[in-house]
């Protein structure tokens, strides 16, 4: 049942441009399963959110393409991944790499997560890609969780502050324009 539950978390907090903070389910799951069978299976579900997130925005961002290259009357040749333009250079030359090493940074996925989406990388190597990115991300969290066993107070308040950002987006708290 945990290892259920905790595929759907990863899954839930890494699809679309999701607001749960991973990382306290991962330290989490990582003292109370293991190193390795919390890294795959929190892997996997984020490779299927990858997969749903893929499928998804892809074929908006061509729809949306089209749309405009329809209204200004010269759609032109399709670009490859590698061709397109406006993306930081390291980006457009070693994408794979980009997105596999990006899971080593503290930097939020989202913006790597476009630029996949944006020049069409291919859903095969966008998977790998995103596997590549989470397995020593989860490794690293969940050996956190083996090594350091947090209390769940402390737990909570690391889950509550990750979530601090997500608060200023919500509508009800905003300030209003008077």
């Amino acid at each position: 049942m945990q290892a259920v539950t905790l595929f759907g978390y990863a899954f839930l907090s890494n699809v679309a441009l999701a607001v749960l903070p991973h990382e306290p389910a991962v330290i989490w799951y990582g003292a109370r399963l293991g190193v390795w069978p919390t890294t795959l299976i929190a892997t996997a579900g984020t490779v299927v959110a990858a997969l749903v997130d893929h499928r998804i925005f892809v074929p908006l961002i061509r729809r949306a393409a089209a749309r405009r290259a329809f209204r200004a009357a010269d759609p032109g040749p399709a670009k490859s991944f590698r061709a397109a333009r406006g993306l930081p250079w390291l980006f457009a030359r070693a994408p794979f790499a980009v997105i596999a090493l990006s899971g080593l940074t503290p930097l939020p996925f989202f913006p790597f997560k476009a630029f996949a989406f944006l020049t069409g990388y291919p859903l095969e190597r966008y998977l790998a890609a995103v596997a590549a990115r989470s397995v020593p991300r989860y490794a690293l969290l969940a050996w956190l969780g083996v090594a350091v066993r947090l209390p769940s107070w402390l737990m909570v308040a690391l889950f509550v502050l990750l979530l601090i950002p997500l608060v200023r987006t919500l509508p009800c708290l905003r300030p209003s324009a008077s």
